[in-house]
């Protein structure tokens, strides 16, 4: 893996063309950056080596397939050792409804985004985290109502903007 690679202009569009759509073909992707597709390929499968593209999946469009709920909730742990934080790291991975968990500076420790069928099987799947002593001394849950702005993409222009290892 090469850590120490430099994003070029033509490399950030690349990614940029391939989160708007990772399905593209190659020859559309390289018209779409200004590359034949020889050279276009190369630098697709230099990127993914290099770690720069991590996966190609699919987003689904969830309420077409079934309801469910998602919810925000603030979580409060016992203790502030390493191993309390793995430990409660280490347990949050295996909950299928949780589908992020972020350690937070402020009032909370983590704030963990869940989705489940619906607010019963949300309370269970919090009532079981707590039973199970990972060290959830007290959480508040926040129900989504609508989600106005919901974006997938990493605004990579005004991210690398300033940034001295990536020539935008």
């Amino acid at each position: 893996m090469d850590s120490d690679l430099r994003l070029d202009r033509i490399d950030i569009n690349i990614l940029t063309q391939l989160q708007k759509n990772g399905r593209m073909t190659n020859v559309k992707l390289a018209d779409a950056v200004g590359l034949s597709a020889s050279p276009c390929l190369q630098r697709v499968k230099r990127l993914e080596r290099s770690g720069f593209i991590q996966n190609y999946k699919a987003f689904l469009n969830l309420a077409k397939i079934t309801e469910y709920v998602t919810v925000y909730t603030e979580i409060y742990i016992n203790g502030h050792k390493r191993e309390d934080f793995i430990k409660f790291e280490n347990s949050m991975k295996k909950v299928d409804e949780v589908m992020e968990c972020h350690l937070i500076s402020g009032g909370y420790d983590y704030l963990v985004r869940f989705v489940t069928r619906n607010i019963a099987h949300y309370q269970e799947v919090v009532e079981k985290l707590v039973d199970s002593n990972i060290g959830i001394s007290k959480y508040f849950s926040y129900i989504v109502i609508k989600s106005p702005v919901m974006k997938e993409d990493m605004p990579l222009q005004t991210l690398l903007e300033h940034q001295p290892h990536a020539a935008v």
